[in-house]
Order: C-alpha cells, then structure tokens, then sequence
C-alpha cells in the first residue's frame, strides 16, 4: 500500500460530476484541480449499505473542505454508468458536490494497493494528498466498518498548520512549540 511520502499515482478515470443531462461525466486525472490539497476516499461497491452513509457524509462537509482549499475526490470499481444510476437512485447521494470516479479497470486501486485480497473491491482506503502530489496522510478500514469524516477534516487541518499537533488537536487550539 502507498503511504505518507508516496506521490499519487497517475490516473486519468471517468467520473460522475453531475446529474445535468449531457454534462454528467467528465475525464478526471491527478493532475485536475492544481493547487489544491485532494481527498480521496475510495469505497468498496456501489448499491451497498454502509458505503452510501460515507459518501454522504463527505458531501455533507463538502463546504468545511472546499473552506481547506481541498478537493474531495470519491471512487470504487464500479463504472461510471452504475455511479450515474445509483446517484439516481439513492435519495442521499442525488445531489453530491464531488467527483465519483470510476475505476473499473482498477488500475488507481492496484497502484494504490488497496484491493482486498479476496473480494477484489477497494478497502475503505482515505489519503489525504498535498498540492504537490505527495500522499500526507492514509488511513484504511475494512470492509465493514465506515470512516468518521471528522477525522479526516481534523488530520487535514493539522497537515495544513506545517505545525507539531499533540495529540487529538483540534483547529484553533495552540500547536506545539519546540
């Protein structure tokens, strides 16, 4: 598995951007969004049970990362076509304000090394990607067990001070000083 201090793979993946008719899909890549921290979260399969309280959890905090200058980026293998139609379908997932990619070739998973060993899906795998690329942060689940969206904003804004953050620090609270 890639951890801090690996570069983000190179990827170019269709995604669901929308639900605008002739506008839903666009070709993302590691280089979209330049200058500009990224979080990618990756899932296991679309039209499962605790991957759609995930997904709209990081939608729900959409603003708190875009106020972080950062990119929230989502993907499982599925195709960008079953994105589209779960987004449909999905009362909760109808209007994200991030990117679904789609990796069905699994080519972001495998460079990432996050497929599991027997189901062949992603694992609940976040990284949290500065401006240049470099991965500052990973962080893996299992199948079963979904992510806390407030970690992921509270590791980002540590990352973000370029500070020493004690443990359980919080944005605002005093950093380190050595």
């Amino acid at each position: 598995m890639l951890t801090v201090g690996d570069r983000l793979p190179e990827y170019a993946l269709q995604a669901v951007v929308g639900l605008e008719k002739g506008k839903e899909f666009e070709t993302l890549t590691h280089e979209s969004h330049p200058g500009k921290w990224k979080v990618l979260f990756l899932w296991p399969m679309d039209f499962t049970f605790v991957c759609p309280t995930e997904i709209a959890a990081f939608g729900k905090r959409h603003g708190d990362f875009e106020d972080r200058d950062a990119q929230v980026l989502g993907a499982s293998t599925d195709t960008h076509f079953v994105h589209l139609a779960w987004r449909n379908n999905h009362t909760d997932l109808k209007h994200l304000p991030f990117p679904m990619l789609a990796d069905n070739k699994r080519e972001l998973s495998t460079a990432l090394g996050i497929l599991h060993k027997d189901a062949g899906v992603p694992l609940r795998a976040t990284f949290i990607v500065d401006p240049q690329g470099v991965i500052r942060h990973t962080s893996v689940n299992d199948l079963s067990v979904g992510r806390n969206v407030d970690e992921v904003i509270r590791v980002l804004d540590a990352l973000q001070t370029d500070e020493l953050c004690p443990c359980n620090w919080k944005k605002g609270e005093e950093t380190l000083k050595v």
